[in-house]
């Protein structure tokens, strides 16, 4: 049993995790650990060597010889596909559709889940995606399900985009987070789906504060309270 604790926050695309795992990781002096960059970072490499998404054997090649580190530079997260910092590239409308496709490939969740439970038994631990507390850390101290509306998560993806130059339309990416709703929810493995001792919680009305004010709480409670020692 591992003596550190762990966060497992999941949901769909858009509903905030990255963000309020962040928030909540500097509250508690917890590690933050984004999986969506590390699969991010695959898709950005498939993309940049042409490979066909649909040739999962070469998807296979690609990851026997890839290595992903993800550090903290003042504060900021970098992520460093085989020594080469791509955090800056790994953010596009582009890759994110490209991950959704790639991470129903078997040796590509293996590699991944391999690191991020490896890093869970480092230090206490904050990990946001769609499987952390079904298939990543099932014996997570405090699972949360975050969800929202497809408007409010697209509406809140646009603004994100826009304020980095992408025109995007909103319609565009409503369509968009619908398709990687279904592809999530329906790929063979560790789709994504609310464990069923996870904390749902729609964030469609509620501010980033509100939220990451409700996530303490439910810490306070589960993890401070009750001593919840699973791990």
């Amino acid at each position: 049993m591992s003596p550190f604790k762990s966060i497992a926050i999941d949901g769909p695309a858009g509903a905030g995790k990255s963000t309020i795992a962040k928030k909540v990781a500097e509250t508690l002096g917890y590690v933050y650990i984004d999986t969506g960059a590390m699969y991010r970072a695959i898709a950005y490499e498939c993309i940049r060597k042409n490979i066909n998404i649909k040739d999962e054997e070469a998807i296979n090649t690609l990851c026997s010889n890839i290595d992903i580190i993800i550090q903290y530079v003042d504060g900021e997260q970098q992520v460093l596909l085989n020594n080469e910092n791509v955090t800056h590239y790994i953010r596009t409308t582009e890759v994110g559709n490209v991950t959704s496709q790639i991470s129903v490939y078997h040796n590509v969740r293996k590699k991944l889940v391999e690191l991020q439970q490896k890093l869970a038994h480092q230090a206490n631990v904050i990990m946001d995606g769609r499987d952390i507390g079904t298939y990543v850390l099932p014996n997570a101290n405090l699972k949360i399900f975050l969800t929202a509306s497809i408007e409010q998560r697209a509406q809140r993806r646009w603004k994100e985009l826009n304020d980095k130059g992408d025109q995007t339309q909103l319609k565009t990416l409503e369509a968009q987070i619908k398709e990687r709703d279904y592809n999530d929810m329906n790929r063979k493995i560790a789709p994504l789906k609310k464990a069923e001792d996870a904390i749902e919680v729609d964030t469609s009305n509620m501010s980033i504060e509100e939220v990451v004010k409700k996530v303490i709480s439910l810490y306070n409670k589960r993890i401070v309270e009750n001593g919840n020692s699973n791990g």
